[in-house]
């Protein structure tokens, strides 16, 4: 079974977005460089709060919005041991892959792609773990 590990969002106004989820949720927030997209990072569950966080509680983050990219929706992310293999059954099963996996610095190959009902959605394989 692969889990969701992580949602996404376009912002129009990182410092706006960042300001609403802190000041509504309680949400911590990190701003990204230029190196990352400008990504907007927010940790909703820490990990010393997880004991009382409820089941299944994931981080997310949000990405600048652009007019000329289709889809730009929140949607979730689903952690995928073989993302070329997840994306064969993507396509197998109707949906659509959308590109090329790209490479996330320090996280995962990354790729989006829509499901049978149009739905928006991503795939992350992560990367293995840094050996000590």
């Amino acid at each position: 079974m692969d889990p969701v590990v992580h949602f996404e969002m376009p912002y129009h106004d990182r410092d706006r977005a960042a300001a609403f989820y802190a000041a509504t949720f309680g949400w911590q927030t990190q701003m990204l460089g230029e190196e990352m997209g400008n990504y907007l990072l927010l940790t909703t569950a820490l990990d010393d709060a997880r004991p009382g966080a409820p089941a299944g509680a994931i981080d997310g983050g949000m990405f600048p919005h652009r007019p000329d990219m289709p889809g730009q929706h929140p949607s979730v992310v689903i952690g995928v041991d073989d993302i070329a293999a997840a994306m064969r059954r993507v396509e197998a099963g109707g949906g659509k892959v959308l590109g090329e996996p790209m490479l996330i610095p320090g996280v995962g190959r990354y790729v989006a792609f829509t499901d049978t009902e149009g739905n928006r959605l991503s795939m992350l394989e992560a990367l293995p773990p840094p050996t000590a």
